[in-house]
């Protein structure tokens, strides 16, 4: 069970580190061309990858073998 978890959980790490890179791009974008719509759109992804990632990492912690 426990590692089912820690998996779980570096699976959202993963997952939330890489909504988080897209987020900040997709903002960059949206920068770069003055589209303010692309760039609110980019730091809620970035936000949500965030979250996905603080929640994996609370999963590996988690671990009551440790």
């Amino acid at each position: 069970m426990a590692d089912d978890l820690e998996r779980k959980g570096l699976e959202n790490q993963v997952k939330g580190a890489a909504k988080e890179a897209g987020g900040k791009l997709r903002n960059a974008v949206g920068d770069a061309t003055d589209d303010r719509s692309e760039q609110l759109r980019g730091k809620a992804r970035e936000l949500e990858g965030k979250a996905q990632r603080k929640i994996g990492e609370a999963q590996e912690d988690l671990d009551p073998d440790t």
